[in-house]
């Protein structure tokens, strides 16, 4: 989510240059941003405290930043921000809102309303630092060639992801008159999403089979993705592909809905009070029968494609 941010911020600061830390393979997220330099590194060659305070050694050494910005506020950026200001630098760090989610999540909360959204958090960071920008909001296609239909059916944890049974009845109604290309990542995935290209004509599984680079100039080319509140909907963003995007125990409200992505084209049970009761859909159920993603039909989700 960081990606579209860079890119507008950047626009709006031509003078600035980020250098993006992070796991190596995201690289190709940023490969198309003037102004970022991507250090990828893997998080296995700096583990513990001492791991942590060479690799902010090297970091310095290598590029001498002006400013720290902490975009991911957990336990390694938490590390590397007190060695940082140890070192006489100025670090910003992102708000989270951990308490107003907390509130949000809350199944006895009534009165649930829309916090602010994840990318504006990240925008913040660079506002408080004393730049200007403004988000857009707006989807940038990168391809003026569309066709078929994506589908990328399984996300991190359960109460985020629609029942597979009801994935594969909707694959077979729209593949009676669309191509449909199947998304995932590990081995299950992609060999149960093979599983489905051999018994449902007219669908193409891509899990497993494209480099991230690839694949995104594969969704870049679609008419439309359907995801999940998943990474998939965010890789539709940074190539300007609207998302039909499904949620369970997960909630726009929390801020994680794509950038540039449409609340109409959300499909989610509106009257269910519980929802959400998760950030991250890693809750059991608290009524024991997810309701929020049993309750969503197939016909819904054609409506909205």
């Amino acid at each position: 989510m960081t990606v579209p941010v860079f890119r507008e911020f950047l626009e709006q600061n031509p003078e600035v240059e980020i250098v993006m830390v992070s796991r190596s393979n995201f690289k190709a997220l940023y490969a198309d941003i003037p102004n970022v330099i991507f250090k990828g590194i893997d998080l296995d060659d700096y583990k513990g405290f001492l791991g942590l305070r060479r690799l902010s050694k090297e970091l310095l050494k290598e590029f001498r930043p002006d400013y720290i910005t902490d975009l991911h506020d957990v336990i390694r950026t938490k590390i590397l921000d007190k060695i940082y200001v140890r070192k006489g630098l100025k670090v910003f760090k992102i708000n989270k809102g951990k308490e107003e989610k907390e509130e949000l999540t809350d199944v006895w909360n009534l009165n649930k309303k829309q916090l602010k959204s994840t990318v504006e958090r990240y925008a913040d960071v660079f506002r408080d630092m004393g730049f200007k920008v403004e988000l857009s909001h707006q989807l940038r296609p990168i391809s003026d060639k569309k066709s078929g239909i994506g589908f990328a059916p399984f996300a991190q944890h359960k109460g985020k992801m629609l029942p597979l049974e009801k994935s594969f009845e909707l694959v077979k109604i729209l593949a009676e008159k669309h191509t449909i290309y199947f998304f995932g990542g590990g081995k299950k995935e992609a060999e149960m999403l093979e599983n489905w290209e051999m018994q449902i004509p007219n669908t193409k599984s891509l899990a497993g089979k494209l480099t991230l680079s690839e694949e995104l100039n594969r969704i870049a080319q679609l008419e439309v993705m359907i995801s999940m509140d998943s990474a998939n909907m965010h890789l539709a963003s940074i190539v300007g592909t609207r998302c039909v995007s499904i949620w369970g125990s997960t909630h726009p409200f929390a801020g994680f809905l794509g950038f540039g992505q449409s609340e109409n084209d959300v499909v989610q049970i509106n009257d269910l009070t519980c929802r959400p009761c998760s950030v991250f859909g890693d809750k059991e159920c608290y009524r024991g029968d997810w309701a929020c993603l049993e309750e969503i039909s197939v016909q819904k989700i054609i409506d909205k494609i």
